[in-house]
């Protein structure tokens, strides 16, 4: 028998089609955003707490097709997510990327204290009396240094999670503002290659400063190289927040820049006008157009 060449590969390809249209067909859909409802709620063994999943799509993003996407996680979901839309990202401007938002399902003083126990990478003790005093907390409330298992977490239970549910590939980031800051540059300088691109925004570096910030400044001094996959980096902060923060952000940004790494791709910012709070839109603009922009 006879086969043209177009039939050949219609019997070749035909298995791979049914193989995509069974994986994909089994992913979830996105979901009709209502109001601030999370799209999935994880409860975690690692950390033993509860976190919002808010999502965000490319425009086209359809499971009748085989195209994956990367991901950008964004801590502080529950708050951030409202800026998931073109009325605040110039999505024109950037590659198609699924926007995970991720936060403690406890609303208050328990997700402050939940915040400073995950998004910080050791124990300071200093700091914890300080905010517990600021709060009118008992001694022993907030517990900062528990970065190590949050990030467990994110590779262990919410990245897999997001994974199995929806068309993703391999190329990930992180981005996060304030303590989430703190905790996207831990990410960066821990780098494992499991993220290849971070948003360190308004990051809180006068925490842990003695125990962080320094020993990453001699880290930046010493080393000549780095041996990690090529990388993507947006710094940023407001100018009109406290001017510990933004001198610690310079410091860090300037020790960065100045060893050129030669597989980090480094930007940052200061944007004018901005305070700690207002910033939050413009430097989730600022890092999705700087490590995600269309070539």
């Amino acid at each position: 028998m006879i086969i043209e060449k177009s039939q050949k590969l219609l019997f070749t390809t035909f298995p791979l089609l049914i193989f995509y249209n069974l994986l994909f067909s089994q992913k979830l859909e996105p979901k009709e955003r209502i109001g601030h409802e999370p799209d999935h709620i994880i409860s975690s063994e690692i950390t033993k707490k509860e976190y919002l999943i808010h999502l965000s799509f490319p425009k086209n993003y359809s499971n009748r097709d085989t195209i994956t996407y990367p991901v950008l996680y964004v801590l502080d979901g529950k708050s951030t997510h409202r800026y998931f839309n073109s009325s605040y990202i110039d999505f024109e401007k950037t590659e198609n990327v699924i926007l995970v938002g991720i936060s403690h399902k406890v609303n208050g003083m328990e997700s402050r204290i939940n915040r400073f126990n995950d998004y910080t990478a050791y124990r300071d003790t200093i700091s914890d009396r300080k905010f517990e005093k600021k709060f009118g907390l008992e001694k022993g409330t907030i517990k900062t240094g528990g970065a190590d298992k949050f990030l467990e977490c994110i590779k262990k239970e919410i990245v897999p999670f997001i994974d199995k549910h929806y068309k993703t590939n391999s190329d990930r980031g992180i981005s996060g503002h304030s303590l989430g800051g703190l905790f996207t540059a831990y990410c960066f300088l821990s780098s494992d290659n499991y993220f290849t691109r971070f948003g360190i925004n308004s990051p809180s570096f006068q925490l842990n400063e003695e125990i962080f910030l320094e020993p990453a400044i001699i880290k930046f001094t010493n080393n000549q190289k780095w041996d990690i996959k090529p990388t993507k980096v947006f710094i940023s902060t407001g100018e009109d927040e406290s001017p510990e923060m933004v001198s610690n952000m310079v410091k860090f940004s300037l020790h960065l820049k100045k060893r050129n790494y030669e597989n980090i791709d480094m930007n940052w910012r200061i944007y004018r006008n901005e305070t700690h709070a207002s910033v939050i839109p413009s430097s989730l603009n600022g890092t999705l157009i700087t490590i995600y922009g269309k070539e």
